[in-house]
């Protein structure tokens, strides 16, 4: 168990709705260089990414700084929408980040517990580079509340989690704002 350097990935160039796998747009680049500018000082620490590519490019600027690669890991990766019929992507996220985990599909309760288990299972200090919703579901877990949307991470903020213990703790949000689904 470890302190867990949670990241939300910078200002993708595409949302939920136009675009499955955006990167970073320019301003999205720039919040990535700020973020790893102020955890040069925790580091090098491992880093850990969602295979996505936003997230991915995202850690590219610890993987130049530290000078150490980032590993992927899918668990941490975006919460899986299981769309109903007539519900387009984006529609079903607002939807569920209004509600309550036990009110979503079966497929995003196992996305959640390998969520949580991959975070879990971190025995070292180390960033992982991940989404909105994920870093919703480590810091519900923490606080013990079953809102989907429990805080609202700004791109590129950093929330710290111990995982020492059976009770994970919040050692400090990122900042937040409000966000587009995406």
């Amino acid at each position: 168990m470890a302190l867990l350097y949670l990241v939300r990935h910078g200002r993708a160039a595409g949302t939920w709705d136009t675009h499955a796998d955006p990167g970073l747009d320019d301003a999205g680049r720039g919040q990535a260089e700020a973020m790893a500018t102020a955890l040069t000082s925790k580091g090098p620490l491992p880093v850990v990414t969602s295979p996505l590519l936003r997230t991915r490019e995202t850690a590219a600027a610890l993987e130049r700084l530290w000078g150490k690669p980032a590993r992927v890991d899918p668990r941490v990766g975006e919460i899986p929408s299981p769309v109903a019929a007539g519900l387009h992507r984006g529609e079903w996220l607002r939807r569920a980040l209004q509600g309550r985990w036990d009110e979503l599909d079966r497929s995003v309760e196992l996305w959640r517990a390998a969520l949580l288990k991959a975070l879990g299972e971190l025995s070292q200090d180390t960033v992982v580079v991940s989404h909105f919703v994920a870093i919703n579901a480590a810091v519900g877990h923490a606080r013990k509340d079953d809102r989907v949307t429990c805080f609202r991470p700004q791109n590129c903020s950093c929330t710290v989690l111990d995982t020492r213990g059976a009770d994970w703790k919040i050692v400090q949000l990122g900042a937040e704002g409000e966000s587009p689904v995406a």
